[in-house]
């Protein structure tokens, strides 16, 4: 029974992780978002997945996410975007010779990002979004309940850098009791990048940051660094590739994220 328990728990925490980083990113594979929006009447489609490993006291844990859709954005006016996410996640627990695994459809993500202010170099935008509980609470694949968030963003310009500054809040619900119990509902994000282009159509990328920790039973805030590229292959398609590891014992040790993006 102890056994089950314990991988119950890192199920989920493994799973509150891949949906905390499942927001759509304006340049992926970068967790923080710049100020970037597509134009009115375009679109944009990120096909973009991340695959985790976490091992402690002989518990390993992988967990692959992936896009049931891509996530598109779709430009209401030349400074403002609608961002609609659907992800797929795939979680196994190994535990002394025993597996499990959930795999399933998550809840989904729409977000509206609206650049307020731009002026010499500097910009800024807004992101409410709200998550919609598409997926399966009893299986750990949502929240059972509509969430919330509010991000505010700074980009700064200086060719041939770019500089990205987030702050964020998160507001999660619980249908069931257990999940209530077991996660905190308030949580805080702060996060800063920078990408710079070091040959013509290749950008190298650096992210680091931390969110609160929405485990009960840790005061211990997950940090993260990242690096990766991104290289567009014609003016409206890029790929990229990038590896993010933790800088504390809450973070998920080794994260793989990888995506397309296509401009229409």
């Amino acid at each position: 029974m102890i056994g089950m328990v314990r991988t119950a728990v890192l199920l989920i925490g493994l799973m509150m992780s891949l949906f905390v980083s499942g927001r759509a990113f304006a340049a992926h594979p970068l967790i923080t978002d710049d100020t970037g929006t597509q134009g009115k009447g375009r679109a944009q489609l990120e096909f973009i997945g991340q695959y985790g490993i976490e091992k402690e006291n002989g518990v390993t844990e992988k967990g692959l996410e992936v896009p049931t859709t891509p996530f598109l954005s779709y430009g209401l006016s030349n400074t403002m975007d609608l961002v609609f996410g659907l992800p797929y996640a795939s979680v196994r627990v190994e535990d002394t010779g025993a597996t499990t695994a959930v795999r399933g459809a998550t809840d989904m993500s729409i977000e509206l990002k609206a650049r307020v202010h731009e002026k010499d170099g500097w910009s800024f935008a807004v992101k409410p979004g709200v998550s919609l509980p598409t997926g399966d609470e009893e299986k750990g694949l949502g929240s059972g309940r509509i969430s919330y968030s509010a991000f505010v963003i700074a980009t700064r310009e200086a060719e041939p850098w770019a500089f990205h500054v987030n702050v964020g809040y998160m507001r999660n619900e619980y249908k069931l009791q257990a999940d209530e119990d077991a996660n905190r509902k308030d949580i805080w994000h702060v996060s800063v990048a920078s990408q710079v282009e070091v040959v013509s159509n290749l950008n190298l990328a650096v992210n680091v940051g931390m969110e609160r920790n929405p485990d009960r039973t840790s005061d211990t805030d997950p940090a993260f660094a990242l690096a990766g590229f991104i290289y567009s292959i014609t003016d409206n398609l890029d790929i990229d590739l990038g590896i993010k590891k933790a800088l504390n014992k809450p973070e998920t040790d080794t994260t793989i994220l990888a995506g397309i993006t296509w401009r229409l």
